[in-house]
């Protein structure tokens, strides 16, 4: 019998790390037979476990959605970041959530154990948020249906608020969400542009509808973090810049934020930023305050315009100066 319970348990375990397993898989991992298999998921079903089973040569198993929550498994380290990211979501940047982020915490707290329990109160103890966040929020409701459907490959439709606050529908099918500290962005094929598309999710009105099935499409690009950094800091602006830093990507990495540029190495000591604005007087300020020695790479127009700069600054800290030429 404590041999049945320790596989059912493992059995339970395997469920809730994957969304599909087929028969074979599962018989394979447990080392039982078939037959063997089907009792084990018959006594889960019995414990309210709602097990969803298909047959044929390529059927399987998986957990699928009960009327009520049942029992969780979690390793050690799943535990840690389900209750870091708990205590996160309670002071957050997704609205609504809070009241129910603390209830879960504190049920999760009583049945630590102890181990586990001083490793998260060192974690609490030593992690201070520095005042509270003054960025957008967005609804939880459709933040977990943008989940859902990236994981089941379902399209989306929803209102959509531009920059210029225009509405206009879309009709997506969503890849994956990025969080970039402050914002939310939905990744997504967008069907009547024909282009793959970011859009921030606190500019999505709610509703949002989960419609047909799709196909997922191949991203174009390996780097997913890249792509967005390249969307929401170069791509959109009318003045673009390539510049080379002369500090390692690690060194200034936190003066560049996702939003704000996009860093690629090029050696030990220098790394690439592209990094786009609203107009050049914007564009060299932000790359003046990074605080490190740079070489501008293109566009011709935009050295330029620095080497002008460059002059009139000269001129101001030497004004008795008759003439002063840049090399």
């Amino acid at each position: 019998m404590l041999q049945t319970s320790a596989r059912l348990l493992q059995l339970l375990s395997l469920f809730q790390a994957r969304r599909y397993w087929s028969g074979a898989e599962l018989a394979g991992r447990l080392e039982v037979n078939a037959r063997t298999l089907r009792r084990d998921v018959d006594r889960l079903r019995s414990l309210g476990y709602p097990v969803n089973s298909t047959s044929g040569a390529a059927g399987g198993y998986q957990l699928g959605a009960g009327s009520t929550l049942p029992p969780l498994l979690l390793e050690d380290d799943e535990a840690l970041a389900v209750a870091v990211g708990l205590r996160t979501a309670a002071s957050g940047t997704v609205t609504g959530i809070e009241e129910a982020s603390l209830r879960a915490l504190s049920k999760l707290e009583q049945v630590l154990p102890s181990r586990l329990r001083r490793r998260l109160t060192a974690l609490h103890s030593f992690i201070v948020p520095l005042g509270n966040s003054t960025g957008p929020t967005v609804d939880a409701n459709t933040l977990s249906t943008i989940a859902t459907a990236c994981r089941d490959q379902q399209q989306l439709r929803f209102a959509y608020s531009g920059k210029d606050s225009t509405s206009s529908r879309r009709l997506v099918e969503p890849h994956r969400l990025v969080y970039t500290g402050r914002k939310w962005y939905l990744v997504a094929w967008d069907t009547r542009r024909d282009d793959w598309r970011t859009f921030r999710v606190d500019r999505v009105q709610p509703p949002v509808s989960a419609g047909s099935p799709f196909i997922p499409r191949t991203f174009p690009e390996a780097d997913l973090g890249a792509y967005v950094s390249r969307s929401l800091s170069y791509a959109p602006y009318p003045c673009r810049a390539v510049v080379t830093l002369h500090a390692s990507l690690e060194a200034v990495a936190e003066r560049v934020p996702p939003a704000a540029g996009l860093l690629e190495p090029l050696d030990e000591h220098t790394c690439t930023l592209h990094m786009g604005a609203h107009s050049f007087d914007v564009l060299s300020f932000l790359i003046a305050i990074i605080g490190v020695d740079f070489e501008v790479r293109e566009p011709a127009e935009f050295i330029d315009y620095l080497r002008r700069v460059g002059e009139r600054c000269i001129r101001a800290a030497h004004p008795a100066a008759d003439t002063i030429q840049l090399l």
